[in-house]
This record gives C-alpha cells, structure tokens and sequence, in this order.
C-alpha cells in the first residue's frame, strides 16, 4: 500500500504544472533530484494493476534504477529549502 501511495505522488508531482523540481529520498540514505518531469520514467499502469514497481531516472549527471519499494520519501525543492532554512 505505501509503495502505491509514493507512485502516486511521483506521478502528481511530475504532472504539476507548472512544474516544481522535486527529490525522492531512497533507503539506502541515496537522495536524487527530479529537475525535469522527462528525467524520470515509469510504467503507471501494469496490465490493470496499479503500476510498475520499478523506475528509472536519467538526467545529465544521474543513472538510477530503482523500486518505489525503497523509497522513503518525496519532496519538492521548496519543502527542502525550508527546511534547511
């Protein structure tokens, strides 16, 4: 159920318009930035269930594969800076 819940809010978040960088933190500590919606890929729908599992993120500087299992959390830019700030 949690790993439905964070597809979903990836899958919100890259929809946002406009959009709003975003970073999903993995169990593993390993924290990657979304700077662009194409920058990740997924399969939303997997023959009538709810979606992939699993994703991959391409950009200039980042390869990654990985699970939505494994991820602990997602946060815009913004939410990052405040709490930083």
């Amino acid at each position: 159920m949690r790993t439905e819940a964070v597809r979903t809010e990836v899958q919100r978040m890259v929809r946002h318009v406009p959009f709003r960088a975003f970073t999903i933190a993995m169990e593993d500590g390993t924290r990657i930035r979304i700077e662009h919606p194409e920058n990740i890929a997924f399969d939303p729908v997997n023959n009538g269930s709810g979606g992939s599992l699993d994703f991959t993120i391409h950009s200039e500087t980042v390869r990654y594969y990985g699970t939505f299992d494994a991820v602990t959390g997602v946060v815009t830019s913004k939410s990052e800076e405040e709490n930083e700030g």
